[in-house]
């Protein structure tokens, strides 16, 4: 397999090596080998990404030129999709995704999120009018100015780590902001390219800035904790998000979370083609390493044995149709790495000991080849109350609950810490907006509709985190109001 670039630092507009010269491996999913070499960030390193960020703020005018800045992350946008071949293959090679989730949520998905932004920003009101009005004998013509917050720490994870990257620095970067990116360990060079590339469309030195890192927390931690650093955007687990607003606390950031789901698919019994719809359902895209992919199904209990006789049959007829590295219709390769393999692992232990029925799965597939493989799996005769059910395990692991009639679906969907994603299917469209609109998740499918697009908020209820990224939503997420009142003699 193709060796990839060194993943470099960039800071304050220039691409360099750590200090020291210090990097790490960077490990492909595919074979558990070193695919390439990545910048180990020091303290000082984060620490002069955190400063750059803030003079680029405090000093230029970067947060008042709107055209030219649209301008400059319009030309940005092009420069990474003339860049989209050879991200795909660093998402490939670096984030184990098959051609063809690489092509989808990885790639494609990203740099057309990308652009909705890019034209959502002439929705954004920089200024508003709130007209005269006399208060206490004072006179006032009154206007809202809507202003960036300031530096930015967008801290990202390894499943689809451009679409990420990108919902986050270019809405940031529309809004006004300076960016200190930190991308997962994992997944270093998508980040790094990002800066390269940034290079080359001109970006003003601090505007953005990229900090790689093998230690898990540390970049991290200093960018949570600085007083310089104005916003947290987050990506990641619901347990680190916790430890963000704690730690964010203490210099009264504004964090955004986006975090953990346990998404439900609720099939209704009068869906068309109920059997294919079942057959459809499959927690198989990217390995299942999707925050809002749905990994519970919902199916009423007078077509249970129709549905699990339907995920029998996609689950036997799809076994050899994943792990291809070169297959471009596959979509599902490796999980990103031991650790998660063992975890994913351990929950698939954890269901048969609770009493789940696995009907496909369930084990390693060392025949994948070297790399970090595991079954596509699907448990049946579960329970709401189970682990399985309960805890996001972030791998290719879907399970099949029963329910009664549209109310218990509604209770079984609720009866989550979580509320990011789901779907709803029916005959019957008002019947199903009825579950929608019932089910508390941030975006609901209803009969395959794309609720999860570049132009649309996306974020969760509950456990899933707060604030939404994409759409006009997300770009305003990163202005704050001021009030000014005039007087008028």
């Amino acid at each position: 397999m193709k060796q990839l670039p060194e993943a470099r630092l960039y800071i304050d507009g220039a691409l360099r090596s750590a200090e020291g010269g210090k990097t790490y491996d960077n490990i492909c999913p595919w074979t558990a080998e070193v695919a390439g070499q990545a910048a180990d960030a020091s303290a000082a390193d984060v620490e002069a990404a955190i400063a750059a960020a803030r003079r680029a703020f405090d000093e230029t005018d970067w947060s008042r030129q709107h055209a030219q800045r649209h301008e400059l992350v319009t030309n940005y946008m092009a420069l990474l999709r003339a860049n989209r071949d050879r991200l795909m293959e660093i998402a490939r090679i670096e984030a184990g995704a098959a051609v063809g989730a690489a092509c989808r949520a990885h790639v494609d998905f990203a740099l057309n999120g990308g652009d909705d932004l890019v034209e959502c920003f002439s929705a954004i009101q920089w200024e508003e009018d709130r007209g005269r009005r006399e208060d206490n004998g004072v006179l006032s013509d009154r206007i809202v100015i809507h202003e960036p917050l300031g530096v930015v720490a967008a801290i990202t994870p390894w499943n689809v780590p451009l679409y990420v990257n990108i919902g986050k620095v270019i809405a940031a970067f529309l809004a006004g902001c300076t960016v200190v990116l930190k991308p997962a360990p994992d997944t270093p060079l998508m980040g790094s390219v990002m800066g390269e590339l940034a290079v080359e469309a001109g970006f003003p030195p601090g505007v953005f800035n990229v900090v790689t890192s093998a230690h898990p927390s540390m970049a991290g931690e200093m960018l949570v904790d600085d007083p310089r650093v104005d916003v947290i955007s987050f990506t990641g687990s619901t347990a680190v998000g916790k430890r963000i607003m704690e730690r964010g606390a203490a210099t009264l950031k504004r964090i955004f979370l986006e975090l953990g789901g346990k998404s439900a698919k609720i099939i209704l019994d009068d869906a068309p083609d109920f059997s294919i719809k079942c057959m459809m359902s499959m927690a198989i895209f990217h390995a299942g390493q999707g925050c809002a992919l749905p990994t519970r199904l919902l199916v009423p209990r007078s077509r249970y044995p129709e549905a699990v006789e339907a995920l029998q049959m996609s689950y036997g007829g799809f076994a050899s149709r994943w792990g291809d590295y070169d297959d471009p219709e596959n979509i599902m390769g490796p999980v990103i790495s031991q650790r998660q393999l063992e975890r994913v692992m351990g929950y698939i232990e954890l269901g048969q000991q609770e009493g789940a029925r696995l009907i496909a799965g369930g084990k390693t597939a060392p025949d994948k080849g070297t790399g970090y493989f595991i079954e596509p799996t699907c448990f049946v005769d579960v329970t709401n109350d189970m682990r399985i059910a309960q805890e996001e395990i972030f791998g290719p692991v879907l399970v099949v609950i029963p329910f009664e009639d549209d109310e218990d679906a509604i209770r079984i969907a609720n009866d989550s810490s979580y509320g990011l994603g789901g779907g709803v299917i029916s005959g019957d469209r008002d019947r199903a907006m009825h579950v929608a609109r019932n089910v508390r998740a941030g975006a609901i499918s209803v009969n395959d509709g794309m609720s999860i697009t570049g132009d649309l908020p996306f974020g969760g209820f509950k456990g899933s985190g707060m604030g939404r990224e994409w759409g006009r939503e997300g770009i305003e997420e990163f202005l704050d109001l001021k009030a000014v009142a005039v007087g008028v003699s």
